[in-house]
C-alpha cells in the first residue's frame, strides 16, 4: 500500500494536472448524456439508442467515483497548497460534494426496482437539484478559471519548472492595470450570462419540483392550457370532486415520443375490436355516458419520479372486456395511442387485475392532453410506460405483442 501511494503522489503536480482534466470529460459526457436522456425531442430520435444512451450513463457515473478516489490520496499535499485560499477551498468542497450527490443518488436510480419508489423519487429530485445547481456552477468556474483569464502566481496546481518561474515577484509598474479589469469583467458577464438563462428554468423546477408557492400550481396550469376541444365534459362522481384520496401528491413530468396531439368531437373515437364478439366504437358524447368508478392509486414512472394518491375516474378495463365477449383464442391485450405511433400490450390474465383503468378524470378534471387524455390507460402495479396515453383502441389479438418502449429495450413485464 505504502508502494502504491509513492507512485500515485509521485509527479504530483502532472496527476494532479490529469485528474482535473478527466474529471471535468466525465462531467461533460454525464452532462450530455442526461439532458439528452430527459429531453423529449431525444427520445423520439434516439429511439433504442437511447437506452443504450442510459446505460453509458450509467457507466461514466459509476467511473465518476475513480477520481473522487485519486483525488483523497493526493488531497494533503494539495490542501498544504490551497493555504490561505478560502475560495479555492471552498470549490473543492462543492465539486466533491456534486459528484458524491450525484454518485449516490444515481447509484439509487439505477437500482430503482431495488429500493423502491420513495427513494427513487427523492433520488430524482435530488439528482435534478445538484444538476441545476452544479452544471451553471462548473461552467462558471470552466471558463472563469482558464489560464488567459488565471493569473500563473494564482494557480494551486503547477510544474516544477511553473514554480521555479512565476514565484518571482513581479513589480507593481510592470504589472498592466487592465488585466483585473478584464478578468472581472469576465466573471461578471459568465455570471449574469449564465443566470439570466438558467435562473428562469431553475425558478419553475423550484415551483413544480419542491413546491415552492410561487405562481400557480403546475397542475393547474396544465389543465388549464388543455388542448383539447371536447363537449359536453364528463360531470365527476361525487368521490372525484373532492377526490377522496385528498389531491395527487407530486408532479408529472410530460414525456412524449411525438408531438403531444389534440382532439375534438370531430376527431376522437374509442374503439375495441379484434377476437371480440361484440366490436363496439364510441364517440365523445357516448363515451361520457358510461358508467364510469373511481379509485385512488400511485403514478410511478421507470425514470424514477412517482406520484402519489392519484383519483383517477374511469371505467374499469375489466367492464370493457367484459361487454364485448373476449373469444378464447384471444391472448394479448392490445392498446393504442391516439398518437398513431405508440402503442403497449398486456397478457389477457394481467388485463383482468380490478385496478386496470380506462380512465377520463383525474382529482375531479377531465385528464388534460399533456398527461395523455382525455383518456388513457392505468396500470398502477406497473411502471407508467404500460399506461398508455391518449388511449383510443383496445384490440384483442392471438399473439404476443412487444410495445414501443419494450422494443427499445424495457422490460416487457413492468412491474413495480
Amino acid at each position: 500500500m505504502g508502494d502504491f501511494l509513492k507512485w500515485v503522489r509521485k509527479g504530483f503536480g502532472r496527476k494532479l494536472t490529469l485528474l482535473h482534466a478527466w474529471n471535468g470529460w466525465i462531467v461533460v459526457v454525464l452532462a450530455l448524456s442526461g439532458i439528452m436522456l430527459v429531453m423529449n425531442y431525444w427520445r423520439g430520435v434516439l429511439g433504442e439508442g437511447r437506452v443504450w444512451l442510459k446505460e453509458l450513463h450509467i457507466i461514466v457515473g459509476l467511473l465518476s467515483l475513480v477520481p473522487v478516489v485519486f483525488y483523497l490520496l493526493l488531497a494533503a499535499k494539495h490542501w498544504k497548497q490551497l493555504r490561505g485560499k478560502g475560495w479555492q477551498k471552498f470549490n473543492v468542497f462543492v465539486v466533491l460534494g456534486l459528484l458524491v450527490g450525484w454518485l449516490i443518488s444515481g447509484v439509487l436510480l439505477w437500482q430503482f426496482r431495488a429500493v423502491g419508489p420513495w427513494w427513487s423519487n427523492h433520488a430524482l429530485t435530488v439528482h435534478d437539484l445538484l444538476t441545476w445547481i452544479g452544471l451553471p456552477y462548473i461552467i462558471y468556474h470552466s471558463i472563469t478559471r482558464t489560464k488567459w483569464l488565471k493569473e500563473p502566481n494564482r494557480r494551486t496546481v503547477r510544474t516544477e519548472r511553473e514554480q521555479k518561474t512565476v514565484d518571482v515577484p513581479i513589480h507593481p509598474a510592470a504589472s498592466p492595470q487592465s488585466y483585473l479589469s478584464r478578468r472581472s469583467f469576465v466573471k461578471w458577464a459568465v455570471g449574469g450570462g449564465i443566470a439570466i438563462a438558467v435562473g428562469p428554468s431553475f425558478l419553475k423546477w423550484t415551483v413544480n419540483t419542491l413546491g415552492v408557492s410561487l405562481g400557480s400550481p403546475s397542475y393547474e396550469e396544465i389543465v388549464t392550457r388543455d388542448g383539447n376541444q371536447l363537449a359536453p365534459l364528463p360531470q365527476p362522481m361525487p368521490a372525484s370532486a373532492p377526490p377522496i384520496g385528498g389531491g395527487a401528491k407530486g408532479d408529472f413530468r410530460i414525456y412524449s415520443v411525438t408531438p403531444i396531439p389534440s382532439f375534438s368531437n370531430e376527431t376522437w373515437s374509442f374503439t375495441i375490436d379484434g377476437l371480440v364478439d361484440k366490436p363496439m366504437t364510441w364517440n365523445w358524447e357516448q363515451f361520457v355516458k358510461l358508467t364510469r368508478k373511481v379509485q385512488v392509486s400511485d403514478f410511478h414512472c421507470v425514470t424514477g419520479w412517482s406520484v402519489y394518491k392519484n383519483t383517477w375516474e374511469g371505467i374499469p378495463l375489466k367492464q370493457f372486456l367484459q361487454e364485448a365477449g373476449v373469444k378464447t383464442n384471444a391472448k394479448t391485450v392490445k392498446f393504442y395511442s391516439g398518437d398513431g405511433v405508440y402503442t403497449d400490450a398486456l397478457t389477457l390474465e394481467q388485463a383482468q387485475m380490478d385496478d386496470i383503468m380506462v380512465a377520463m378524470l383525474h382529482d375531479g378534471n377531465l385528464i388534460p392532453s399533456e398527461l395523455g387524455g382525455p383518456v388513457r390507460l392505468i396500470v398502477p402495479k406497473m411502471y407508467a410506460y404500460k399506461s398508455v396515453k391518449w388511449l383510443n383502441r383496445i384490440e384483442l389479438i392471438d399473439k404476443d405483442h412487444i410495445g414501443y418502449w419494450e422494443e427499445r429495450g424495457y422490460d416487457i413485464d413492468a412491474w413495480v
